[in-house]
């Protein structure tokens, strides 16, 4: 049985985008992120639920502050004391999972889409995904930027600005372009 272009792409296999199940999928997300993000914020427990509604799962404490955006919302999985600054944006195409007790500083991005490298294959279009994990008591600074394929150990931090591009083990500092393990906690 041939796969939906959905089950390709949680499986990291490449994907056309462009497929009216994942067209849907997104419009979904956008109307849902939309309404959140135009909401104010006294009116919290009506954002908490649209964020319930649209991510794949939540805990009971969490806060994410507008505006958040993301392509299905559906792939993302917070734990329980999650917070996220201002401006967060997570790309979803593959699973997201966020540990408990993890905060955000603003304008942190999570990149589970790529490309192929090779410009011939890359402009036929299809894409690809890998998930991104983050294990629990994790601090990232603000500006973080994680991409495809990435898991990121318990009590880690990292600094402002970095660039993830490979796993960072647990208990350490990293920081940098491209990240790095600067010292153990």
């Amino acid at each position: 049985m041939q796969k939906t272009e959905l089950e390709k792409m949680l499986a990291g296999d490449l994907y056309k985008p462009n497929d009216p199940e994942l067209m849907a999928m997104r419009k979904r997300c956008k109307q849902l992120f939309y309404k959140f993000n135009h909401m104010p914020y006294e009116d919290r427990e009506r954002g908490d639920h649209l964020i319930k509604e649209l991510l794949g799962s939540t805990r009971d404490k969490f806060e994410i502050l507008a505006p958040f955006y993301c392509d299905y919302g559906a792939h993302i999985h917070i734990g329980e004391n999650f917070f996220s600054n201002f401006n967060l944006t997570i790309l979803d195409c593959a699973e997201v999972r966020i540990g408990d007790n993890v905060m955000f500083g603003p304008n942190v991005q999570l990149y589970t889409a790529y490309h192929p490298l090779n410009a011939v294959e890359r402009n036929k279009g299809p894409e690809l995904a890998a998930p991104i994990t983050i294990g629990n008591n994790v601090w990232f600074g603000g500006g973080v930027i994680v991409c495809q394929g990435v898991n990121i150990g318990d009590n880690t931090t990292i600094g402002a600005g970095s660039v993830v591009i490979k796993d960072v083990p647990p208990n350490v500092f990293a920081a940098g372009n491209p990240c790095k393990v600067i010292r153990t906690l």
